[in-house]
């Protein structure tokens, strides 16, 4: 799908979208990562673009670093790069 500027709105996340958003998946609440596999900050354009299509939702705010964007995988995200569903977890009830 071509853009008003000639830019490509890509429906499928590039390689590094897709890496970190596969990380989430195993994580508890589908975390993603603020560091790469190497410690490396994950760059924040891929974060941002996450977010902008989608993929990716604000979890919470870090008051001590402010500049981290820490996120979650959405239902998109997931289905972005073909992972299951979040399971609903089971509350106990009296």
């Amino acid at each position: 799908m071509a853009m008003a500027d000639g830019a490509r709105l890509s429906l499928a996340p590039t390689p590094a979208q897709r890496g970190y958003l596969n990380r989430a998946l195993a994580q508890p609440g589908g975390k993603l990562p603020l560091f790469d596999r190497d410690g490396q900050a994950v760059d924040p354009r891929i974060i941002r673009a996450c977010l902008a299509k989608g993929w990716a939702t604000p979890w919470f705010d870090n008051p001590l670093k402010p500049e981290w964007l820490v996120c979650k995988i959405t239902e998109a995200g997931r289905r972005a790069v073909g992972g299951e569903p979040a399971r609903p977890v089971a509350v106990n009830e009296p």
